[in-house]
């Protein structure tokens, strides 16, 4: 018999309460803090679910440089006419674009950004339109 699983992506930062909210706000999810304040969950109602840590000594990823890996990062799928207004929410909230030497404007299908801890997220367009037959980012 197999164990029932799920899991959940825990982002490591220095202000766990202040990127839950981010996150939040970015994914129209929750912030829950429970009784570990170091440790905050990110629910929403359409599958959502993500974690952000307290890490004392964090320091933030510095991808894209060539000498770093991107390890891992969010992908967050929006429509393709919802790119450019995703794309302005999640720089108000506090979202830096990142240049990989490809550009973030226009109607490119994936824009990529850091979280104001550092960590790299992108935006996408789901679905993907059938012509896009490039790797997965």
């Amino acid at each position: 018999m197999t164990v029932a699983k799920t899991s959940v992506l825990v982002l490591d930062c220095a202000e766990p309460i202040e990127l839950a909210d981010f996150y939040a706000n970015l994914l129209d999810a929750e912030a829950r803090i429970g009784s570990d304040p170091d440790f905050v969950e990110i629910v929403g109602n359409t599958g959502v679910h993500l974690a952000v840590r307290r890490d004392h000594g964090y320091a933030p990823p510095s991808w894209p440089r060539p000498e770093d890996s991107l390890q891992a990062h969010l992908r967050i799928l929006v429509g393709p006419e919802d790119m450019d207004e995703a794309e302005r929410e999640a720089i108000g909230l506090g979202a830096r674009p990142v240049d990989t030497g490809d550009g973030n404007g226009g109607p490119r299908d994936v824009r990529v950004y850091n979280d104001p801890a550092g960590h790299s997220f992108s935006l996408a367009v789901y679905p993907a339109p059938p012509s896009s037959a490039g790797p997965a980012s």
